[in-house]
């Protein structure tokens, strides 16, 4: 029981302090002593107070030591009861109501115990502990025999009976006050001993007691608020009958009326009274100190629930006192925190009604509020733009110009649900708002509304300068302006219709943004899904979704077939517009041609394609048209006749001017001058761009490009851009010749005439690869190394056998010829790469693009070795570029060692261990035998090492034989040759020791001692007495392979390389040394593992005849698997001078772990802003990491994180002192 001697002032105090609107001071926290049973409010004993001795002597009716009883028989727990959920939580608390009038120690009893249990402890309080202990000292005798070995209590245990729990739990003691807010909660016993308990409970170390308990306490504390609300609004009412009674003449005022409604007003008032005293016993006994909880999810109940009290009951809790705790909690670490904080505000700021007295507030936290958009955590990103989206609805001058713009690029993030709550953001700004001149306009059309909001949608789009993104702008919009969007007609008018007298006509550039617009929406209407890159990809439309996606389709058809002549007619000399418009009838319903009987309006489209065809070069304009002939020959049409003679006569007309062009300009002894080339290369195009959809089989194709081909290769002076789009038509007439082949529609002459098609084919673009143009060597690249791909050993699989004569495998000289191309046109620097065009070596937008073709040109040689169409070992060569090109091509390397090491772990262990060898010997050759090993070129090839050697895993087991094999190469190359110094000095390839030891961590137990075994066969007995410096990697290799302490699990580089490496390895179990059988590699160093490690020694050894040549792979030439030009490497270029600056502080992957947090400390904060992606290089070889950063493009208007700080509310009147020994910022 609450004392009141102790509480009368301190309540008075807090009621002063709850009245200011505007008190920014925080409620003076004191520890409030709740006892129970010592004395009630005014000195008025409580009802039944005669000493908790006799009261345990009778049990009430129906329940027996606190168990329900039914029908005389012994039934379930409390605690059992709401476990189940099967019983009404009314009859429930009905049940506990009846016994609290019967016996109340008891009922308390069972309801102590209740909390007790549904905290996950096994123990329960007895009525002896009850009658003489104190609350301290029961939590004490409960925490003594709380089983914490699992963790789990049931508000955190996983299932269905325990996610029901929670809110059995909660809704249990919502009914609880609900039902004894009339009498039971102002006896001064039930509630002062439950929050004594409560508070009591939730400041244990235990978290399961802490956390049950502050929920019980938050869900109490809303009960309460309710009921104060309700005893408000009685009090309201009664003043208002007693005013009302009072204002009445003395003929008609009842004075018994007025007496009544007084004394009634004054109970009420006690009664408020009462539940104040109670709400701040619990506000200050379990708030204060919760909702900075080292536990984030108590630290969440806390503002959810203060969010329920000051909605619920504004005119109590709505003000400064209560609402900086959640402007401070904004601030935590915690997403799930932050995110409760934003539902909270989201709940006040949707009342408008509250808006004033929330002016304050929002002037402090406006700009943490805006940060928050950016928040590493999406969901909470979410809400705070749906929160900013609230306030702009209550006032527009809140919110700054800047304020709103940082909110306005998240409309192209990769996140859909950030960028559609940005996008209705976007929309409630600048199209909710209508003046009074609009109200009189048209629906539809040029001077319509939707008109104006659509170039406002065009001019934003410009604005914004993400051209390309387009389609993300529509579909953040699509939810809440998918009818402005889907408003075709006043588009088309914008576009087609001239501009009324005093109208500001659309620029060039703003019509090809409507356009772009206008594509981007037909798209996401008959597609109805995001676009790429935004979205987990194509879900079930439901059955309302599929009807209006075919209503949408069936009336783009019937307005743009129309409209689209009309337009393609106006802007047929634009590439761009063209290109977007003609995308167009892809998504057509073509059926419409006819039953809408539009054939007239599909003549004058053939026509203008037509003519779009014969006035432009450009490849996209070009692609366009041959894809709309796609999609508009559909043979399950009735049009598709109609539009067959089209394309036939345009294409018929095509190659017959090839053909005569091209005889002309290869007739010998005349000089082709520039019209003709142009001439040959227009038709080329054009011919090209429609042979990649449209199947040309018939036209001879092939005859002449070959010729064309190898004309340019004997006179070397063919066009560049002739030869490349030769090049692709012909290989697209061999792809149209196997398409045919594979389906079984030709004769055995036609496989034939393919296969020497294609080998004549290949051998010519192999001849190209030695061209002195790039771009033509590239275009010869990528089609050989498609064509290798396509027409390799895997085109049988799936029952396609008969193919095998096609199958085409490329010789040793192609597969150096490609890997040359890869080492000299991709593995350079930005500054070496001369291909671009008018000196826009320094426009980074071009130097992206050329990093995008290189990448290409990458990942297209690594699939040949993914799919073994090349030698593996050719990998070597592009392994050893990892560290160096890290930032380039890291990814695709990565990937590559990957793939390779599912296909065969011990050839891509012997392919990593032959590029180790190489970047050595080409060391060697730079700087010499006598090299010091603390250079950074060592150090380099160290650390790739190391580097390689996380990519292996955990598994030891399963990397078995790949890591013996790379050992057993590794020691065979250490000592293959001789000292040039002569006998008695450390061979030349020595220190190659050094490196290999970074894989020693990987080896099991047993294959340590074997692999060391096999180390001494190559020692002689002066080397293992040796302890000058020279033989020092020597002594550390073999350090790393003894089988003793953790050597196992650590390796052995210095400094931060075995920090980092050796965090995950200790976590991998050492394999046990009992009798197993053992993979076939691995017999190679154990052929018997249950004889002695020098038996097996003997036997692997013996196998051996010279040691310098090794059991599985022939000695590769190590310099690299191809021959390079050594003038083409400039010193400065070599591997060796790119690690000086790769030597880091590790980073503390062992966070100090923070206990509970007491009642002193400060709110828990953090800087929560999304910051842009670092590598952690340390780590991401073992292991992916997840993202969680807005993919968001530069902008002039974003601000930085140090521009964002929080403007707080002056400390000193917020804060206690113990807060204030901390800096908030």
């Amino acid at each position: 029981m609450i004392a009141a001697q102790e509480l009368h002032t301190e309540f008075q105090e807090a009621d002063t302090q709850l009245s200011s609107d505007t008190d920014l001071e925080e409620p003076d926290v004191k520890n409030a002593k709740l006892g129970k049973g010592k004395g009630g409010k005014k000195g008025k004993k409580a009802p039944g107070e005669k000493g908790k001795c006799g009261a345990a002597k009778g049990a009430g009716l129906g329940r027996v030591n606190g168990h329900h009883r039914e029908n005389g028989m012994e039934n379930m727990t409390l605690f059992e009861v709401v476990k189940m959920g099967k019983s009404a939580t009314q009859s429930v608390v009905d049940d506990w109501i009846e016994s609290y009038k019967n016996d109340r120690d008891i009922a308390l009893l069972d309801l102590i115990n209740f909390f007790i249990q549904c905290s996950g402890c096994k123990g329960a309080v007895s009525a002896e502990m009850f009658r003489h202990m104190q609350n301290s000292e029961i939590i004490r005798k409960m925490t003594e025999e709380f089983d914490e070995d699992s963790g789990d209590y049931p508000l955190t245990m996983a299932g269905p009976l325990w996610k029901k729990f929670k809110s059995s739990f909660c809704e249990f003691i919502g009914v609880l006050v609900r039902q004894c807010q009339y009498s039971i909660i102002y006896d001064e016993y039930m509630m002062d001993t439950v929050i004594s308990l409560l508070t009591g409970l939730s400041d244990s170390q235990v978290r399961a007691f802490r956390h049950t308990s502050t929920l019980a306490a938050m869900k109490l504390m809303t009960a309460l608020v309710n009921v104060a609300l309700n005893l408000s609004i009685n009090m309201d009412n009664t003043q208002r009958q007693y005013e009302a009674e009072r204002n009445k003449v003395m003929a008609k005022r009842a004075n018994d009326r007025l007496e009544l409604l007084l004394q009634k007003r004054k109970e009420l008032q006690e009664n408020q009274d009462e539940i104040e005293n109670m709400m701040n016993a619990i506000f200050k006994g379990v708030f204060v100190h919760r909702y900075r909880d080292a536990i984030a999810e108590i630290r969440a109940i806390c503002i959810e629930e203060i969010g329920v009290w000051m909605k619920m009951y504004s005119d109590a809790f709505l003000n400064d006192s209560y609402l900086k705790y959640v402007g401070w909690t904004m601030h935590d670490k915690q997403g799930e925190v932050r995110l409760k904080c934003l539902t909270a505000l989201q709940g006040l700021y949707y009342n408008r009604e509250l808006n004033t007295r929330l002016e304050l507030f929002t002037s402090r936290f406006k700009d943490r509020i805006v940060s928050m958009t950016l928040d590493k955590e999406y969901d909470v990103a979410v809400q705070a733009i749906k929160l900013l989206t609230l306030v702009l609805h209550s006032s527009d001058e809140v919110l700054t110009a800047e304020d709103c713009e940082s909110v306005y690029h998240l409309v192209y993030s990769a996140h859909r649900p950030v960028a559609v709550a940005a996008g209705e953001f976007l929309y409630k700004k600048l199209f909710s708002h209508r003046g009074p001149e609009e109200e009189g306009m048209p629906r539809r059309g040029r001077q319509s509304l939707n008109g104006n909001l659509i170039k406002t949608t065009v001019f934003f789009f410009l604005e914004s300068e993400l051209h390309e993104h387009g389609a993300y702008l529509v579909d953040s919009l699509w939810e809440c302006a998918s009818e402005l969007l889907k408003d075709w007609e006043s588009t088309i008018s914008l576009l087609l219709d001239e501009p009324m007298p005093g109208e500001e006509a659309l620029t060039d550039r703003q019509e090809t943004a409507l356009i772009e617009v206008m594509l981007c929406a037909v798209r996401q209407a008959c597609e109805c899904h995001p676009p790429v890159g935004r979205g987990t990809g194509k879900r079930v439309l439901t059955a309302k979704e599929k009807k209006t996606q075919l209503d949408d389709r069936t009336r783009i058809t019937e307005i743009f077939a129309v409209a689209l002549p009309l337009l393609l007619a106006k802007y047929s000399v634009d590439a761009e517009k063209v290109t977007n418009l003609l995308q167009l009838p892809q998504f057509f319903d073509l059926e419409i041609y006819t039953t809408g009987r539009l054939e007239k309006h599909l003549e004058s489209l053939l026509r203008q394609i037509r003519e779009v065809v014969e006035k432009h070069t450009e490849t996209d304009v070009l692609e366009a048209c041959s894809m709309t002939y796609h999609a508009l020959c559909n043979e399950e049409f009735t049009i598709f006749n109609r539009v067959d003679i089209a394309r036939s006569q345009l294409l018929d007309e095509l190659v017959d001017k090839f053909n005569r062009l091209l005889e002309d300009f290869l007739q010998e002894g005349e000089e082709p001058d520039e019209d003709d080339a142009y001439q040959v290369l227009s038709t080329l195009k054009r011919i090209t761009a429609f042979h990649n959809a449209h199947d040309l089989s018939k036209w001879d194709l092939f005859t002449s490009n070959y010729k064309l081909l190898n004309t340019g290769l004997q006179n070397g002076d063919m066009p560049e851009q002739i030869v490349i789009h030769a090049m692709q038509c012909t290989h697209y007439v061999i792809l149209w010749n196997l398409a045919k082949v594979s389906e079984g529609s030709s004769n055995k002459g036609d496989m034939v005439t393919l296969r020497k098609q294609m080998r004549a084919f290949c051998l010519m673009c192999q001849r190209y690869l030695t061209s002195v143009n790039t771009t033509v060597k590239e275009q010869a690249f990528t089609i050989l190394c498609d064509a290798l791909m396509i027409f390799s050993h895997q085109m049988v699989s799936s029952g396609r056998e008969q193919l095998e004569p096609l199958i085409y495998t490329p010789d040793s000289s192609l597969q150096a010829e490609l890997l040359n191309f890869i080492l000299d046109h991709v593995f350079i620097d930005q500054d070496d790469d001369n291909n671009s065009t008018d000196g826009q070596q320094d426009d980074e937008a071009s130097k992206i693009e050329a990093l995008h073709k290189r990448r290409n040109l990458l990942a297209a040689y690594c699939k040949l070795i993914i799919y073994n169409v090349v030698e593996m070992n050719t990998g070597a060569d592009i392994f050893k570029q990892y560290m160096r090109y890290y930032n380039d091509y890291g990814d695709i390397i990565k990937e590559t060692m990957s793939k390779t090491r599912q296909i065969d772990k011990i050839q891509c262990a012997k392919t990593l261990i032959l590029s180790l060898q190489q970047l050595f010997n080409e060391m060697l050759s730079d700087l010499g035998c006598n090299f010091d090993r603390s250079s950074s070129s060592f150090c380099g090839i160290k650390e790739l090492a190391r580097r390689f050697s996380l990519t292996f895993g955990l598994d030891q087991l399963k990397t078995r034989e790949a890591i013996a094999m790379l050992h057993k190469d590794g020691i065979e190359f250490a000592f293959k040759e001789p000292s040039p110094q002569g006998e008695g000095n450390p061979p030349l390839n020595l220190a190659f020791l050094d490196i290999l030891s970074e894989f020693s961590s990987k080896l099991l137990r047993q294959d340590k001692k074997t692999v060391h075994l096999y180390l001494e066969r190559f020692m002689t007995f002066q080397m293992a007495l040796q302890r000058e410096d020279c033989w020092l990697p020597l002594i550390s290799y073999r350090n790393s392979l003894q089988a003793g302490g953790d050597d196992d699990t650590m390796s052995v580089m210095s400094g931060y390389s075995s920090r980092g490496s050796s965090i995950r390895s200790k976590k991998a179990k050492p394999a046990s040394t009992g009798k197993r059988k053992l993979p076939e590699a691995v017999q190679e160093i154990l052929p018997n593992e249950s004889s002695s490690c020098s038996t097996d020694a003997q036997v692997w050894m013996n196998r051996e005849q010279n040691v310098q040549t090794p059991v599985m792979m022939p000695s590769p030439h190590l310099t690299s698997t191809v021959l390079r030009d050594p003038k083409k490497m400039r010193p400065e270029e070599s591997y060796m001078g790119v690690y000086q600056h790769h030597h880091q502080t590790p980073m503390d992957y062992n966070r100090r772990g923070s206990g509970l947090m007491e009642d002193d400390e400060e709110p828990i904060v953090e800087d929560v802003m999304m910051s842009s992606e670092d590598r952690l290089e340390d780590l991401n070889e073992g292991m992916d990491f997840d993202t969680m950063d807005i993919d968001l493009p530069p902008s002039k208007n974003r601000r930085e994180r140090s521009e964002l700080k929080p403007d707080y509310f002056d400390p000193s009147s917020i804060m206690d002192d113990s807060v204030l020994n901390v800096s908030m910022f």
